[in-house]
């Protein structure tokens, strides 16, 4: 892309962000074509529906091209709307809010692959499974810490091979 690059932030919710503002006046005096801006946005922001997803757009003016950056929500927000409930735990190892299945951290971690310092499934997993402790979420019926150690003893290996497929 050329240096004139004009850069647009905005929130948006997940899946719905349309040609109005701050989109729309933004990107429509640079002669891109909006309803492709927006086709784009959604396309990467649709496993975030019902939640607030920061993004930047770059617009090149000149060819016309432009790219769309997704930063994804906290971890937590990711769990805590899994779980369809506001707040975790004040006392997350004894008072526990929610259980999720192991299919659901495999999800969240998959949706924050760009910004887990993670190289692999298995890590980004364990690093999900760490803040559903701190949030007092329970996986498959089991503590955070249970669940940890069965990762490591190879419980869930056909799991995280099929979601890395």
């Amino acid at each position: 892309m050329a240096d004139k690059l004009i850069e647009v932030s905005a929130l948006v919710e997940g899946g719905k962000a349309s040609g109005g503002p701050p989109i729309g006046p933004a990107v429509g005096p640079t002669g891109v074509p909006i309803k492709d801006v927006v086709d784009a946005i959604n396309e990467k922001t649709k496993d975030f529906k019902g939640l607030k997803v920061p993004i930047t757009i770059l617009v090149n003016p000149v060819d016309k091209s432009f790219e769309i950056k997704v930063s994804t929500p906290m971890a937590s927000a990711l769990l805590l709307k899994e779980l369809g409930i506001a707040k975790g735990s004040g006392e997350p190892t004894t008072n526990f809010v929610g259980d999720l299945p192991f299919s659901a951290i495999l999800k969240i971690a998959r949706m924050k692959e760009d910004s887990l310092n993670a190289l692999d499934m298995k890590s980004r997993a364990k690093t999900i499974i760490g803040t559903a402790y701190s949030c007092g979420i329970k996986i498959d019926g089991k503590t955070a810490r249970d669940v940890l150690k069965e990762i490591d003893a190879g419980a869930y290996d056909d799991q995280i091979k099929a979601e890395e497929a």
